[in-house]
């Protein structure tokens, strides 16, 4: 398959800066001015193209060159090469504000973000690595991932494909089920074994990019709900230097970083579409109670029960991600491999995705009719489909599963 060279109306060649990026130092006027920036954006782009990507299933193209342009790909990358240098939880907002407008383009960045982690994370003492850090800041260069593996239900600590490595060479070939927007990143990261003779639990994470990979479709992608991501399924084939090995072993990156930092951006982003979900309610019955002035709705009582389990969603977001920041910033990622934080990791991923049908299905009712119907600008069709997506990416009953068979041997305090 040949893959299009840049985004449809998206001029890569004259990056011009549309909107200003302010980098100021104190950490709350940061946070503050860029999520008023990302509002602004998912004002004037995100909610303008969401319900067409929704009903199409196409790429949000427009929001990613948005987000290019406010150089919003590179916010994870620290300062030294350029990056904003976000915080995990300053990471947590923006994804949370994305979402809010379209859940579609909130899924992308945050799983791009995933992407950027385990490189800013895992990889920066390699030159090749560092390098590719500043190109990233350069070029916006949008990152997807090729973890999972027919053959393997889901796994990702086992991997059929194998990195066979000749000289400075590798070449691999991997048949991925899922591939989100794979057709539109500039770069995948691919997990496989590290050699042909090697156990399927000894991975790899390698870097390739676009021009060092083919990618024939397996599957298409036509689902309920995330409809933008374009997350089919495709055979990758790809060989590169071995330079773009990342140096730590994939089992480490994964439960250090890509374990974590998904389960913080992903309920990250469904307390956003969550949170927009509770505002169209809360706008539905202002209409409704200037037709009865001085007199407030009986619905609104549903409003005020909302609104709270909406509050324990945001607060459990921002427990664990403060908390895995403490991990960061104490320079201690083994903090992360412990039953402990891996079973809170999990409850987040587990809660959040039951939360947000819960929060959207009562926003449900207080919109009545005009939340049902998909010609309403109360209506609540997209956030109701892309809820049930949450619970069945990374299914919750293995979750649930694991996390049982981890609290058996969990032998210390929480």
């Amino acid at each position: 398959m040949s893959f299009p060279s840049s985004f449809p109306g998206c001029d890569r060649k004259n990056m011009m800066m549309t909107t200003t990026v302010e980098r100021p130092t104190s950490t709350t006027p940061r946070r503050d001015s860029l999520l008023k920036q990302v509002h602004e954006i998912g004002k004037t782009v995100l909610a303008i193209h969401a319900d067409d990507v929704d009903r199409a299933a196409r790429f949000p193209a427009e929001s990613i060159c948005a987000l290019r342009d406010a150089e919003l790909l590179s916010a994870y990358v620290p300062q030294e090469y350029g990056g904003l240098g976000l915080s995990v939880v300053e990471l947590s907002r923006v994804c949370d504000v994305l979402g809010q407008y379209c859940g579609s383009t909130a899924m992308i960045y945050a799983m791009h973000c995933i992407q950027v982690a385990c490189v800013t994370h895992h990889a920066q003492q390699s030159s090749f690595f560092r390098g590719y850090l500043k190109r990233l800041v350069d070029e916006q260069r949008l990152m997807a991932s090729a973890t999972t593996e027919v053959g393997t239900g889901g796994d990702l600590r086992s991997s059929i494909c194998a990195a066979e490595i000749a000289g400075s060479r590798f070449k691999l070939t991997k048949q991925a089920p899922v591939i989100s927007y794979g057709q539109e990143a500039d770069d995948i990261l691919v997990s496989c074994r590290r050699a042909p003779d090697a156990q399927a639990s000894e991975q790899l994470h390698i870097l390739v990019s676009r021009g060092e990979y083919t990618a024939v479709p397996i599957s298409n992608w036509d689902t309920l709900g995330f409809r933008g991501t374009c997350s089919s399924g495709f055979t990758l084939t790809a060989e590169g230097d071995v330079q773009q090995i990342l140096p730590t072993p994939f089992d480490q990156i994964l439960s250090q970083t890509m374990h974590p930092v998904s389960h913080i951006v992903w309920a990250s982003l469904w307390s956003g579409i969550a949170a927009d979900a509770v505002n169209r309610a809360r706008a539905f019955l202002r209409v409704e109670a200037r037709k009865t002035p001085g007199e407030t709705p009986l619905a609104a009582i549903r409003l005020a029960e909302v609104d709270q389990v909406l509050q324990e969603l945001r607060h459990n977001v921002r427990g664990l991600a403060h908390e895995y920041q403490e991990l960061l910033d104490a320079d201690n990622p083994e903090g992360a491999h412990g039953f402990g934080f891996a079973i809170r990791t999990n409850n987040l991923k587990l809660s959040a995705s039951q939360r947000i049908v819960d929060i959207v299905g009562r926003a449900l009712l207080i919109c009545g009719i005009a939340g049902y119907r998909n010609d309403s600008k109360f209506s609540l069709s997209r956030h109701l489909r892309d809820s049930y997506g949450a619970a069945v990416m990374v299914n919750n009953d293995r979750i649930t599963k694991l996390n049982a068979t981890m609290l058996m041997a969990h032998k210390e305090g929480f």
